[in-house]
This record gives structure tokens, C-alpha cells and sequence, in this order.
């Protein structure tokens, strides 16, 4: 019989071999979150897709958001940073592709109305007629694209009230969705929502602008009322952007009780005033005034 000291050098503890297979290939391979799954697969096709040559700025900064997400999942796998992280690389992924095709699209469309006025000076009426379809075709083609984002838009009704105005298209989430009576903090229902408005804001052209006005009812002191309202658009900015949408590209303003839609005298009017409205500006204009507010004089 050999010595006890002997039998336990030869026979680790469990313990022991975990701690021997840890170091060399590791107890357990932890999985990637879903969401980090489907980040990997939109930013190959991404990078497969036109994208990588239209819009390389907008690929790169979707492979860094993915780089990220990549290196939160080798430190802390399955974490809350993880699958955050992922969902921004999926988003600016998708984004890229977007941009692709709506550029592709325009300068398609472009290219065959150079041709079409160039036959109409200079061409014979077969090549004319021939010229005149594929500009037809290529305005079809963007069209598609911007109806592809149009869909996207009219998702959020289940969400929000959406109407076009003279500033752009806004967008009005209810203040009684988004936060608890009096605080600017998000409720947790509000997150699910903006997180649908943001799906749609990521894919908005860069050239137009994005603003979120916080508003509120004509209870409590001007100030007060104007510093909430401040706080509360400052929040929805700040999650939006947490979710993908460009930090550049929009901005917060609180306006207080101004520009109420509703009677304040009555507790559905002032439930109306208390609102969040994101305006997404017309391509070539900043956001106009407020939507109740009377236009300047000419």
C-alpha cells in the first residue's frame, strides 16, 4: 500500500482539475448574447454589401462599435455591457447598409437624368426613349429606399403620433409613457418604446437634423417647469444616443410649459401637454420653431 502523501500528489481534488483544465482550455466556453450573435452577422453582410464602398466611414464605425462589443464579451460575458454594446454594432451596421443603398439609389438616379437631358440635346429617339426608362427605373429605385424608411417610421404608431409638419416629421411620445409624475427619470416601459424610435432615427440621412423638446403643463413655477422639461429631453437624448443614434446629429431642448396643443385647464389637455416631441428636420433645414408656436411676422 502506498503512502497516503503519495495518493494524494497522484489523485488532484476536483478543485484542482478545474483549476489545471481552466488553464488550459478553460472549464466551460462561455456563448456570445444573441445580441452579439446577430451584430457579427449584420456587419458581414454590411461589409459584403455596397456599404464597404459608398460608405466606408459609417462600416468602420460600426466595425469599432462591434470591437467593442467583442472585447465586453472576452471580459465579462453575458454582462448587460455586452449585449448594449452589441446592439449598437447591429444598429450602425444596419445604418451603413441603408445609407448604401439610399446613395446608390441618388446617384443612379443622377446619373441616368445627366443622360436623358444629354439625348435630349444631342441624342436620337430610340436612345432617348431607352435613357428615359432607365431614369424611370433609377427613380423607382429610390423611391423604394425611402419607402423602406417610411415603413420603418409608421411602426412607431403604436408608439407614438407622428405628423408632418412645416418643421419635419414629428414625432410625440406622451410624458405620462415615459416618466413617473414629476422625476426625468426614463419609466421602464418608456425604454421599449425609444428604443423603437431610435431604431428609426439610426437610419435617418446624417444631413438632417434630429431635436428632442421636452414640454409640460402650466402647473408649477416657470423655472421649474423649464428646468424638468430640460432634464427630461436631455434623458431621451442621452438613451437614444446610448442606442445608436449619432451624438452630433441631435440635440435637447426643454421648453417648459410654452407652446401647450391642449387646454391646460383640463386634466387630458395638460396630460397632452406633457410630452416629448422628437422632430426629424427636413434635408437641407435646421428644426423651426415649436409646434404650437406662432410664426414670426414676415
Amino acid at each position: 500500500m502506498k503512502p497516503l502523501f503519495f495518493q494524494t500528489m497522484l489523485v488532484p481534488s476536483a478543485l484542482g482539475l478545474c483549476a489545471m483544465s481552466t488553464a488550459i482550455f478553460g472549464c466551460a466556453t462561455a456563448e456570445p448574447s444573441r445580441e452579439l450573435v446577430d451584430a457579427r452577422k449584420a456587419y458581414a453582410q454590411a461589409e459584403a454589401s455596397p456599404a464597404a464602398q459608398l460608405q466606408p466611414a459609417e462600416l468602420l464605425t460600426a466595425r469599432q462599435a462591434l470591437t467593442q462589443a467583442e472585447e465586453a464579451f472576452k471580459d465579462d460575458p453575458g454582462s448587460e455591457t455586452e449585449t448594449h454594446l452589441a446592439y449598437i454594432a447591429h444598429r450602425k451596421s444596419q445604418l451603413a447598409v441603408a445609407d448604401a443603398e439610399i446613395s446608390a439609389a441618388k446617384a443612379a438616379e443622377d446619373k441616368a437624368e445627366a443622360q436623358y437631358r444629354e439625348q435630349l440635346e444631342h441624342g436620337g429617339s430610340a436612345e432617348l426613349q431607352r435613357t428615359k426608362a432607365e431614369l424611370a427605373a433609377e427613380r423607382e429605385a429610390r423611391i423604394a429606399a425611402e419607402a423602406k424608411a417610411a415603413e420603418a417610421l409608421k411602426s412607431l404608431e403604436q408608439v407614438a403620433t407622428i405628423n408632418e409638419t412645416h418643421r419635419g416629421t414629428v414625432i410625440t411620445m406622451s410624458g405620462a409613457v415615459l416618466f413617473p409624475s414629476g422625476k426625468e427619470q426614463l419609466s421602464p416601459s418608456a425604454k421599449k418604446s425609444l428604443d423603437q424610435v431610435a431604431t428609426v432615427l439610426i437610419s435617418t440621412p446624417h444631413e438632417r437634423t434630429l431635436t428632442v423638446e421636452g414640454y409640460t403643463d402650466s402647473r408649477g413655477k416657470d423655472s421649474y417647469n423649464a428646468n424638468l422639461s430640460q432634464k427630461r429631453a436631455d434623458t431621451v437624448r442621452t438613451y437614444l444616443v446610448g442606442r445608436g443614434v449619432r451624438a452630433d446629429q441631435i440635440s435637447a431642448v426643454g421648453r417648459g410649459e410654452e407652446s401647450p396643443i391642449a387646454d391646460n385647464d383640463t386634466p387630458d389637455g395638460r396630460a397632452a401637454n406633457r410630452r416629448v416631441e422628437i422632430i426629424i428636420g427636413k434635408a437641407g433645414a435646421a428644426a423651426g420653431a415649436p409646434t404650437g408656436a406662432t410664426p414670426p411676422a414676415p
